[in-house]
């Protein structure tokens, strides 16, 4: 299994949050503060009203909490499933060449993650990480071409555990105009299991799934779809033959 560094976690019983949202909460909860204490001094030497400003930095604090959320996730029993690795919509289902990791031409499933999806990242199957590569980049937007290519990206390449299950399977997770920061606490020959936790990207981004081309992919999921990361069946793969 992947190591405990990082690793999310529930800080509140009514809104489990991920530790890696620690920074950006504590940052905006002491903004709330100071500007909660500014407005009360101008409704105390101006007006009442004014003392209605301390809603609008209210609102942006619930929202960090809101983003920084780990919801509960059931993830579907059974063997030969292709699960989310992220929350949002798919945007991209299409083939592509992958020559790094997969080596070849590959199938692409990209799933864009707007600001009000949850940004962490689980694993599709269970599998060994292999591979691990961080390119630094630009920032366009997410759902654009050249994002996949252009942008900060991050590659976890695995070597699946299961029998049956294509030879490897690439996780992408690409910054977009908003997000500015990957996490990815991983190292080369950690496990992960099925829909398990193992980063995220902070705001608007997008997350792209690569399989090899050869080999039988029944796809569940068509362009437009929303998915939820760990839950929703990507896709099921071919099984492997019976024995005589």
């Amino acid at each position: 299994m992947a190591s405990g560094q990082g690793k999310p976690g529930g800080w509140l019983s009514f809104l489990p949050l991920t530790i890696w949202g620690a920074r950006e909460i504590g940052l905006s909860l002491a903004l709330l503060l100071v500007l909660a204490a500014a407005f009360g001094w101008l409704a105390l030497a101006f007006h009442p009203a004014l003392a209605l400003l301390v809603l609008l930095p209210l609102l942006v604090f619930g929202w960090v909490l809101w983003f920084f959320r780990h919801p509960h996730r059931v993830v579907p029993p059974g063997e030969f499933l292709l699960v989310s690795p992220a929350d949002g919509v798919v945007t991209h289902l299409d083939q592509a060449e992958e020559p790094d990791f997969i080596g070849g031409p590959a199938w692409r499933c990209s799933i864009f993650l707007s600001i009000f999806n949850v940004h962490l990242n689980r694993a599709p199957l269970a599998g060994r990480v292999e591979y691990l590569r961080f390119r630094p980049g630009a920032f366009f937007d997410a759902r654009r071409e050249e994002s996949l290519t252009k942008n900060q990206n991050q590659d976890v390449g695995l070597l699946p555990l299961e029998t049956g299950a294509p030879a490897r399977v690439l996780v992408r997770q690409s910054t977009g105009a908003i997000a500015r920061r990957i996490v990815c606490p991983l190292a080369v020959g950690e496990t992960l299991a099925r829909g398990e936790c193992y980063g995220m990207i902070k705001f608007g981004s997008r997350t792209t799934l690569f399989l090899p081309r050869e080999g039988g992919v029944e796809w569940r999921v068509a362009t437009g779809d929303r998915v939820k990361a760990g839950e929703t069946v990507l896709a099921v793969f071919n099984r492997p033959p019976r024995p005589e």
